[in-house]
């Protein structure tokens, strides 16, 4: 005759590392990649006829309209170019506009 022994917290401490990982993956991927959505969707809606851009592939130019899903950017006094609004970088931008260590 055999005997069993069981333990009822045995079941929970299985779960653990998998409650563990859900947790990890959750705050250093999932949550900072939808703030940085969040930031870029902000950006975007705060656009204005002026500003000075820097789309993601490193054009530099200020807005001269904003039409549904395009941005004209003039990149010199008599060259326009339409690019996607979604081609617009926030990060790139905000790298423009901050001041550089160059000047300190």
């Amino acid at each position: 005759m055999f005997i069993f022994l069981q333990s009822n917290s045995g079941g929970l401490f299985q779960f653990f590392p998998l409650v563990l990982m859900v947790f990890i993956i959750y705050f250093f991927f999932i949550r900072p990649q939808a703030k940085k959505q969040k930031e870029q969707k902000a950006f975007m809606a705060n656009l204005k006829k002026g500003d000075e851009v820097i789309t993601s592939s490193g054009i530099v130019g200020r807005i001269n309209k904003i039409e549904e899903g395009f941005v004209t950017l003039q990149v010199d006094p008599k060259t326009f170019i339409k690019v996607l609004e979604s081609a617009v970088s926030k990060e790139m931008t905000d790298y423009l506009s901050s001041p550089s260590e160059d000047s300190k």
